[in-house]
Formats: structure tokens, sequence, C-alpha cells
């Protein structure tokens, strides 16, 4: 094999999608899929490669550091695409704890496990973190968010990150470890775990369960079809310049409440219910602890540079996205039910 790289939390939703794009468009790569298959990982999301001579799938615990030094020694990791995280903002609010551990601590342990496996030789190596623009913190009505704004995070879930970035850099700084960082929106697609908002949707209308929107749903976001953010991870690995940001966007605001119209529409559409029926499923429900008005990017840097440009508008990822969850209905029978947990022993043998 050319490379071998690998990848962290692979069986989770983004990752997912960059495990698929990198064992089959590089057959030449040897791909290890490193998942601790907590609640948001589900192997079932990459049956369709999981038969492949390039892919391999390792079940471990990034904080266990002698593991992830074991894991780099054996498959002789020459690059790293870190995306094994806690993630979800409400999540972070009732147990810190964990964050902190896993987002932090993990990445910390990954970080000295590439130094102590590179050093010596850190030709060719990568170490690349994938982080979040909720490091930057929040926006009013204008501005964006660029590669030098200044770091704000307002959620544990957000502090727990941005001291991750911090920790690769200074990674970079002091022991000269080649690293990239991306920054990106609001991912959504087909595989996304049903406690984030657009999958938490389809599955309510669909079971004409009440939608429940934080405040007036005047907060706004950036959003990224996730298969467009897989391509541009595999973008800033091949030709991102050691050592620096990119920002990864859709140019695709939208105030919470008019998405979720949006989807209300196009669920009515695909399920052959009146206009409108589906919008007054809408319940508004007291905000949550700290949130963030307006996050926005601005992604020119890696499209002038890079030449990556996101590939669908939202309108049309939107109707894409109902249409996977509506075909797959048994996988998020299964993801609702935590019957997807069982797919491991049945591949693995409850190793």
């Amino acid at each position: 094999m050319e490379r071998s790289i690998l990848i962290t939390g692979g069986a989770g939703f983004i990752g997912s999608h960059v495990v698929r794009l990198f064992v089959t468009k590089y057959p030449q790569y040897r791909i290890v899929n490193l998942d601790k298959l907590t609640y948001a990982g589900n192997l079932e999301n990459l049956k369709d490669i999981e038969t492949l001579p390039n892919y391999e799938f390792v079940k471990a615990d990034i904080c266990d550091y002698a593991r992830m030094l074991q894991i780099f020694t054996d498959y002789r990791v020459d690059g790293v695409i870190h995306l094994a995280a806690e993630s979800h903002v409400d999540r972070s609010i009732t147990d810190p704890f964990s964050f902190a551990q896993t987002n932090v601590m993990g990445t910390l342990s990954l970080l000295q496990a590439a130094k102590e496996s590179w050093k010596g030789n850190m030709e060719g190596k990568l170490f690349y973190h994938v982080s979040t623009d909720e490091v930057y913190g929040s926006l009013e009505n204008e501005g964006f968010f660029y590669e030098s704004t200044p770091y704000d995070p307002q959620s544990p879930y957000s502090a727990s990150k941005a001291s991750s970035d911090h920790f690769v850099r200074a990674y970079g700084n002091t022991f000269k470890l080649p690293f990239v960082i991306t920054n990106c929106s609001n991912n959504y697609g087909p595989n996304q775990f049903p406690e984030k908002l657009i999958p938490l949707f389809i599955n309510n209308i669909k079971n004409n369960k009440p939608l429940p929107v934080y405040g007036k749903g005047e907060n706004v976001r950036d959003w990224l079809y996730v298969v467009d953010h897989a391509r541009a991870i595999d973008t800033v690995f091949h030709g991102g310049k050691n050592g620096e940001t990119y920002n990864i966007g859709g140019f695709n605001e939208w105030k919470n409440i008019d998405l979720i119209r949006v989807v209300c529409r196009v669920m009515d559409e695909k399920l052959g219910r009146p206009a409108g029926t589906s919008e007054q499923l809408i319940a508004y429900v007291t905000d949550r602890a700290g949130h963030d008005l307006r996050y926005a990017i601005d992604a020119h840097k890696i499209m002038n540079e890079l030449g990556w440009q996101p590939s669908l508008q939202f309108e049309e990822g939107i109707s894409k996205t109902v249409d996977w969850y509506l075909e797959n209905q048994q996988w998020l029978e299964r993801v609702t039910s935590g019957d997807y947990q069982k797919y491991y022993n049945k591949m693995y043998g409850g190793i």
C-alpha cells in the first residue's frame, strides 16, 4: 500500500462518508477505521465497503494512549484524519466531563502517539484535525468567520473543540508535527444520528410527532451537505499546506425556522400530504442555554487556494436527504431503537 491512513470516528456520520470516499477512491491506500462505537457510531453505515481489501476496522478508544501507540506501530500509520469527537451541544451541557475527556484528552493521546511514532522522520506524515465553526463563538446579523477569527467558544462542546485545536497547533509548533486543521459548518445528509435537527424532524414528521423549535427559531446556521464535506477533507488532506487552517462552509445560511419549513414542505410533497400539514407539528420550546445566534463561514480560502466547491444547493440537498431517510426506514428504526449496535457483535463477535 502506498499509504496507511488512520481515520478516527469512521463509523460516525461524517466519518463514514470520509471512509467510504477514501476506500473507494484510493484502492492503493490502506484505510484503518478506528471507532469506539458509542451511540453515534454505526458500522451499518459502511456495509457497502466493509469487505474491500484496503479497508480495516479497529474498535478502540482514542483516550487509550497505549493502544493508540500500538495501532500506529502495527499499521505503520503515516496519515491521520481525526474526526472522533463528542459533538452534540445539548449533551455537552448535561455532561461536560465526557466532552473534555474525548475531545481534549483523546486528541492529545493521538497527537502524542503520532509524535512518538513519527519522531526522526516526519517527511510525508500528516495529522489532519477536523474541527467546527463553533470554536469562533457567535455572530450577529452580519459578518463571517474567517481562519483568522479569534476563538470565543460559548458551550462546553465548542470549548472542548477549541482546546483540541490549540493542542494540535502546539504540537506543530513544539514538536514540528505536520498538521492541518479544518473548521466546518453544520453538516446534513444520509446516515446522520437522529438526535440532530434535520433527521430528527424528518423522523418526527413521518410519525406525526411534534417538531421542537428552540426559542423563536431565529438562530442562523450555515449548512453543508456531508458528501461535499468529505470531498473537502480529501482536497485538504492531499493539497493543504502544513500548519494551515481551512474553513469549510456552504455559503448556505438559513434561520432554523425557515429551514424547518423547507423540510416540512419537502416532506409533505414526498408523503403526499396536503401542503402545510407538517408545519402544524411545529412546537416552540424554551431556548437552549448559551444558544449562539448565528454561524457563517467564509470558505474562500479553500475555494481559491485548493479549488474546492460545494456541489449542491440546500433545497436539492434536502430533497436527496429526505429521499434517503424515507428509502432507508429500516436503518432509521434500528438507530432509534438501538438495534444497530448489535451489528458489531454479529460481524466481529463482540470483541
